[in-house]
C-alpha cells in the first residue's frame, strides 16, 4: 500500500510575530537630530574678565566728551552747557579719544575699537580750519597797516603793554579790560604814538580803549556787558571801520548772553558797506570752533588773520595757569581789502592772554 510522503516537523511550530506599526513622520528637532543640516546658534561673547571689564568702561566714558563737542562741531552749533566749554578744548579732545581706542583694543571689543576710531577720526576733522576762506583783494598795496590786540586784564599789563606799543609801534591797538587807569596811563604815555582814542572809560573788564595813529570820526559802541568801541579811520584816502570785540565768555549761566553779544558783533559786521574795509580785534572769548564765531565771519564776510597766517591754532589764553595755554581767543579779522603780511603773539607780563600782532596791507580796488 502507498504511503503518502509527508514533511514531519521537527520542532514545534513557531509562533506568529506581532507586526510591529509604521510610526508617522515626526518634526525633526534642529538641535538634536543628526541627519539635519541647520547652522548651529552663534555662540555668546565669552565674559569679559574684570581687567578688561574696566578698560571697556572707561573708553566709553572717555569718548562722551570727544564726541559730543564733534557732534556739534559738524552741526554748526554750539547749543548749551556744556557744548561751548567743551569746544574751546576740541583740538585737545584727540587725546581721551586716542586714549578709548587703545582701552578699546586691550578690551578685545571689536565694536568699541570701531566707535573710539571713528569719534577719534571724527574729532581730527572738527579741529581742521573749517572757516570760510575767502578770496581777498588783488588790487595794489596802498598801505602797511599794523594792528595789534591786547587784553591788559584789569589794567595790570598796562606798563607791559606800553612797553610793547613803543617796541613794535602799531598804528592801531585794541585794548581790553582796560579800566579808568589803565587808560588814563595809556593816554599819556602813547600821546605821540597813536594820539586818538575811542573808549568806554569804566572800571575793571569793563573798559576798553581804541588806540589810533589816524583821526578818528563816526565813534559808536556795540551794547555789551563790556565796552566795545568802534570808529572809522582814514588810510590812504580809503575809510576804514575799526569794532573793538569783547563779548562775554561762555561761562555755564551766562551761555545766552555770550551768543547774544556776538550776535550783535555780527550785525556790526554785516552792516558794513560792501565796498568798505573793516577790522575787527579784540578779545572774542570764543574760538573758531564755536559757532558763534564762526557766525560774525560769515556775516561781515570777514577772514581771521591767524588763519591767513597759517596760525589758527596757536594758543592765547590763558597764560597765568599752571598748564600752558590751549585755545585761542584774542583775534584780528580783516575784510577782503587787506591781505597779512606777518602774524606773531606777543607775551603780555601780568596779562593771561597773548597779544595778537598783525602786519595788514591795505590793497586798493580791483
Amino acid at each position: 500500500m502507498d504511503r503518502a510522503l509527508t514533511t514531519e516537523p521537527i520542532g514545534p511550530p513557531e509562533p506568529d510575530r506581532p507586526t510591529e506599526p509604521i510610526e508617522p513622520d515626526r518634526p525633526t528637532d534642529p538641535v538634536t537630530d543628526t541627519h539635519t543640516h541647520t547652522v548651529p546658534a552663534a555662540p555668546e561673547p565669552p565674559p569679559l574678565r574684570p581687567g578688561r571689564r574696566l578698560a571697556a568702561r572707561a573708553a566709553g566714558l572717555l569718548l562722551l566728551a570727544p564726541a559730543l563737542a564733534a557732534t556739534c562741531r559738524a552741526l554748526d552749533t554750539d547749543a548749551v552747557t556744556p557744548v561751548p566749554q567743551l569746544l574751546s578744548f576740541l583740538p585737545w579732545l584727540a587725546l581721551p579719544a586716542g586714549l578709548a581706542v587703545l582701552l578699546a583694543a586691550a578690551a578685545r571689543r571689536r565694536a568699541l575699537v570701531f566707535l573710539s576710531v571713528l569719534v577719534l577720526t571724527a574729532t581730527g576733522w572738527a579741529s581742521l580750519p573749517h572757516t570760510p576762506r575767502l578770496v581777498t583783494s588783488y588790487g595794489l598795496p596802498l598801505a602797511r597797516v599794523r594792528v595789534l590786540a591786547a587784553n591788559v586784564q584789569f589794567g595790570r599789563a598796562t606798563d607791559a603793554l606800553v612797553a610793547t606799543v613803543r617796541r613794535e609801534r602799531p598804528h592801531l591797538v585794541f585794548v581790553s579790560e582796560c579800566d579808568r587807569a589803565c587808560g588814563r596811563s595809556l593816554a599819556t604815555a602813547l600821546a605821540a604814538e597813536l594820539p586818538h582814542r575811542a573808549a568806554v572809560d569804566a572800571d575793571g573788564s569793563v573798559g576798553s580803549v581804541l588806540l589810533s595813529a589816524y583821526p578818528l570820526r563816526d565813534e559808536r559802541v556795540v551794547p555789551a556787558a563790556m565796552g566795545m568801541p568802534g570808529a572809522t579811520v582814514e588810510i590812504a584816502g580809503r575809510p576804514v571801520r575799526l569794532q573793538l570785540a569783547h563779548p562775554l565768555p561762555p561761562l555755564p549761566r551766562q551761555v545766552h548772553r555770550w551768543k547774544r553779544e556776538l550776535g550783535r558783533l555780527a550785525d556790526t559786521a554785516a552792516g558794513r558797506a560792501p565796498d568798505q574795509p573793516f577790522l575787527m580785534a579784540g578779545d572774542f572769548n570764543a574760538s573758531q570752533d564755536h559757532a558763534a564765531f564762526r557766525a560774525v565771519l560769515r556775516a561781515g564776510r570777514l577772514q581771521d588773520a591767524a588763519r591767513l597766517a597759517h596760525s589758527s591754532r596757536t594758543p592765547t589764553w590763558p597764560t597765568d595757569a599752571p598748564l600752558p595755554p590751549y585755545v585761542q581767543i584774542d583775534h584780528v579779522l580783516v575784510s577782503e581789502d587787506f591781505t597779512v603780511d606777518r602774524l606773531r603773539f606777543l607775551d603780555l607780563a601780568g596779562s593771561d592772554h597773548r597779544a595778537v600782532l598783525a602786519a595788514l596791507d591795505l590793497r586798493g580796488e580791483r
